[in-house]
């Protein structure tokens, strides 16, 4: 079992950054693969970014990978999603997942959510024009 628990968001101007944190705790970090997913009001959730087990593979959303970056810090049971030049559409509740059975994350799995074991609660990004 592991517990997940974002922070970060907050409401941003659009041009503007945030960089989202996910905490985990329970069994060892390292061992599950993470994701992020947003869900914006009245859309389904979707898909953001994926990073391996080391972090040392990533994967993203085609409309986010130039402006996201994930990564992770297993000595601290961490998984950051740096949001930068933020736009009105990307206004959604911000979640993050663990999997354990995703390996290298690949357009295939990454996105599926049905690949991750475990979700947080979610955090609200607000992006005002």
């Amino acid at each position: 079992q592991v517990q997940l628990v974002e922070s970060g968001g907050g409401l941003v101007q659009a041009g503007g950054s945030l960089r989202l944190s996910c905490a985990a705790s329970g069994r060892t970090f390292s061992s599950y693969a993470m994701g992020w997913f947003r869900q914006a009001p009245g859309k389904d959730r979707e898909f953001v970014a994926a990073i391996s087990r080391s972090g040392g593979s990533t994967y993203y959303a085609d409309s986010m990978k130039a402006r996201f970056t994930i990564s992770r810090d297993n000595a601290k049971n961490t998984v950051y999603l740096q949001m930068n030049s933020l736009k009105p559409e990307d206004t959604a509740v911000y979640y993050c997942a663990a999997s354990v059975g995703i390996g290298v994350p690949s357009p295939g799995i990454a996105p599926d959510e049905r690949r991750y074991d475990y979700w947080g609660q979610g955090t609200q990004v607000i992006v005002s024009s």
